[in-house]
């Protein structure tokens, strides 16, 4: 057997293992201890999950609320990745973006994006545009940061001599600084897209009438725990998908530069 696909199925036999360990543990708790007065075991949280992927929660199915969300993550999500990779870019090459830039975004930065959550409401109103800046702010602060780390993490060696070649600005930041660049970007991307999927449903559970976070804390609201578990193991599943598609987009596009997986 080949090595790379003994190593493969080793770790899908790990991941199945430690599922199959925690839906023990958790319906052991739930079988033989106080929790079972209001925490409702595995089976049963996965027979309400399935069962709504048809009957609907509100005013749709699971399924339904599941887009709802990725329909508020994805276009912020990519706009403010690209102006996160093209400023963060413009920063570490020319000192007077820098100079601009950077105190502004050292003030942002520390600043949690559910602290915008009241200023975004009374700029943008209670829609969905507020949620698309909440995205887009928390989106922005780990790309830039991460492209801007990778523009200056380059070799100066290589760049030394690239000069030295003849190579101008142009291709110096072609040939050299960009590719250096492009796993720390990547890596920003990842960050970033945890934390515009965390901040939607923290913003659905603000104020939204659909989407996962809607399905969490009404659940709350009507003391209906499978309800909350169900959008929880929906927003796992999703996030889990969304990461492997990170990563297997950046195994194709960077392939010097493998990573554990």
């Amino acid at each position: 057997m080949p090595k790379k696909l003994k190593e493969s199925l080793t770790k899908a036999g790990c991941a199945v293992i430690a599922f199959l360990v925690f839906g023990l543990l958790w319906g052991a708790l739930t079988n033989f201890t106080d929790v079972g007065m209001f925490m409702p075991g595995p089976i049963e949280t996965l027979e309400f999950f399935f069962d709504h992927f048809v009957e609907k929660i509100g005013p749709g199915t699971i399924p339904y609320h599941a887009l709802m969300s990725l329909k508020r993550i994805i276009p912020a999500y990519i706009g403010a990745s690209a102006v996160g990779v093209v400023l963060g870019l413009l920063m570490a090459m020319y000192w007077p973006v820098d100079a601009i830039v950077r105190p502004i975004f050292s003030i942002v930065r520390p600043i949690p994006p559910v602290a915008w959550i009241p200023l975004a409401i009374l700029w943008f109103g209670i829609n969905d545009e507020s949620k698309y800046f909440l995205i887009a702010l928390a989106t922005l602060v780990s790309v830039l940061q991460n492209a801007y780390d990778g523009a200056k993490a380059a070799d100066q060696q290589l760049v030394g001599v690239a000069k030295m070649l003849g190579a101008n600005d142009k291709n110096v930041f072609l040939t050299v600084v960009l590719p250096g660049a492009v796993p720390y970007i990547f890596a920003g991307l990842q960050l970033g897209l945890n934390a515009a999927w965390g901040q939607v449903v923290g913003s659905e559970m603000i104020r939204s009438v659909d989407g996962l976070g809607w399905i969490i804390i009404r659940g709350t609201d009507n003391n209906n725990v499978l309800q909350e578990l169900a959008g929880i193991v929906m927003i796992g599943i999703l996030g889990y998908i969304l990461a492997a598609a990170m990563r297997f987009a950046e195994n194709k596009l960077v392939r010097w530069n493998k990573r554990g997986t």
